[in-house]
């Protein structure tokens, strides 16, 4: 893979398989009869499942449109395997629900959720593969960040706070202070202080002093 080129889905997908596999690990160790911790899982469940309607959307509705329009079809094959995921997060929605004191639905819950997330794993290596492929024949890199760029303005404060709170502790350090680099002189300074304010508890004290020292905090 040609990594010189701007790559859409690299951070994102860093995100995402974070939150996958560090909800997969809560809820395979749930106490369904705990309605505290049945609490806390499930409001990180939800939230698991509505970043991955939004995800599905907005590469269906913007990536996938743009690949098609310049590569018709291109996005079929993932647009399928899209339709499926969203029936699965009907699915592990409905088995969320069941949850409190019901330790067969804990049971269920885990083990369709682990299926999802290993599809999703291999699903998110086929894009990166696959998609990128069509993308960098098709398009610039100017042009694949107008696409990304399209995504990040529709994000509600509360999408793209959960956004970053999964993305950017789990980047290497030099992309995360690349990626904070470039808000610092784009965004407004009290987007850029919350940003910080919320991934500093979430970053070791290594991994911090890395981005304060490149960011001369």
């Amino acid at each position: 893979m040609n990594t010189s080129r701007h790559d859409i889905y690299a951070f994102i997908h860093k995100g995402l398989r974070a939150f996958m596999a560090h909800t997969l690990v809560r809820v395979g160790r749930i106490d369904p009869h705990d309605a505290t911790e049945v609490a806390e899982v499930g409001s990180e469940m939800r939230a698991l499942i509505d970043i991955c309607r939004g995800h599905l959307r907005h590469e269906n509705e913007v990536i996938h449109a743009a690949m098609n329009e310049r590569a018709p079809a291109s996005a079929a094959s993932i647009e399928a395997e899209h339709v499926h995921h969203a029936r699965s997060l009907d699915e592990l929605e409905a088995l969320l629900a069941r949850l409190p004191g019901d330790a067969a639905a804990a049971q269920a819950l885990y083990r369709t959720l682990a299926a999802f997330v290993a599809e999703n794993f291999e699903h998110m290596q086929r894009e990166e593969a696959g998609h990128n492929a069509v993308l960098w024949t098709h398009f610039d890199d100017d042009e694949i960040r107008s696409l990304e760029q399209r995504i990040v303005s529709s994000l509600s404060e509360d999408e793209a706070a959960l956004s970053m709170r999964w993305m950017l502790p789990h980047m290497t350090p030099a992309e995360r202070a690349g990626m904070l680099g470039g808000m610092r002189a784009h965004a407004p300074r009290e987007a850029f202080e919350g940003v910080l304010s919320l991934i500093r508890p979430l970053l070791g004290g290594r991994d911090w002093r890395k981005l304060a020292l490149a960011l001369g905090l």
